[in-house]
């Protein structure tokens, strides 16, 4: 009997199964390994602010974080790397741990902390999948901390301030890009012809930056200039992700959360119209009583009835 598996986890949009980064590299490396998860996407039901995302349930456990959720697949048999020589899986730690370090704060920086990417894009998605009134808080408390966490991460004296770490971010999450690009040349894949963890973790964090339309992103143009890169990305949506009998539907992506929000909402509240018009007609109706306020001709006269 197959173990049941649920993920939890942002849901998608933009053409992608999830625009959340960590989200991603679970989707991609359980499509890679042949892991089979219901996915869970959040939405305007949940009702937590500090909750961990993406969240693995299974027999009982639940596993949280990317690296953990990946060892626990391994530990089930759904190893992605099992034809990996010690070589390449020591490049792989070492091109995840650069993926962390040079290409995170900037990622971090371009969804959450540039000022037109979170009040047009970023801060409006969240909000939509969010109920009232953690709508106004769940942004607001991604944005606060993927800034504690860049100036925690890259602002060394004499370095303090955001504006001026702005600038280091982006330098290496460029040069972090050029690496990935060389590395990957003109493969569909970073090692041989199948996809593995350095294969989900890469796609988890490029396919966002590659797919979201971000009206301001030196990141992303800079993005736009390898083109192996991007190739990389599609052909893994087009490869493990593409709608087809027996797959998942890229969750959210056709659906707008509000226009079904608001559906839901009006089916509803007509439901309880019909039944309240339903329960009126059946009702007994009675002539309202009501005191005439006018005195009768007898008493106007100061007569007592005979």
């Amino acid at each position: 009997m197959a173990t049941s598996m649920e993920l939890r986890c942002w849901g998608g949009d933009w053409g992608l199964p999830s625009i959340h980064t960590e989200s991603l590299v679970v989707l991609a490396y359980a499509k890679f390994s042949g892991a089979k998860l219901t996915v869970a996407p959040i939405d305007w039901t949940w009702r937590t602010l500090t909750g961990t995302v993406p969240e693995l349930v299974c027999q009982g456990s639940t596993v949280t974080e990317p690296a953990q959720i990946l060892n626990y697949l391994r530990k089930l048999r759904f190893n992605a790397d099992y034809e990996l020589s010690a070589r390449q899986g020591a490049d792989t730690m070492a091109y995840i741990a650069l993926l962390e370090e040079k290409l995170r704060p900037a990622l971090l920086h371009t969804f959450w902390v540039d000022t037109e990417n979170y009040s047009s894009l970023t801060r409006p998605w969240f909000a939509s999948r969010s109920p009232f009134p953690l709508n106004f808080l769940v942004p607001g408390h991604h944005a606060n901390t993927a800034l504690s966490r860049i100036l925690l991460t890259k602002s060394d004296s004499p370095l303090h301030t955001i504006t001026e770490v702005e600038g280091k971010i982006y330098s290496e999450a460029k040069e972090c890009l050029n690496l990935l690009s060389h590395r990957l040349g003109t493969a569909y894949y970073f090692f041989g012809n199948t996809p593995c963890s350095l294969d989900a973790f890469v796609f988890g964090f490029l396919a966002p930056l590659h797919k979201a339309s971000l009206p301001s992103s030196p990141l992303q143009n800079h993005l736009r200039q390898l083109e192996n890169l991007q190739r990389f990305c599609d052909h893994i949506l087009n490869a493990h992700f593409s709608s087809h009998p027996g797959s998942p539907q890229p969750v959210q992506e056709t659906v707008d959360a509000n226009l079904q929000k608001l559906t839901q909402l009006v089916n509803k509240e007509s439901n309880l119209i019909e039944k309240m018009d339903d329960n009126l007609r059946s009702s007994p109706q009675h002539k309202p009583f009501r005191a005439d306020p006018r005195p009768s001709p007898s008493n106007s006269t100061g007569s007592t009835p005979a």
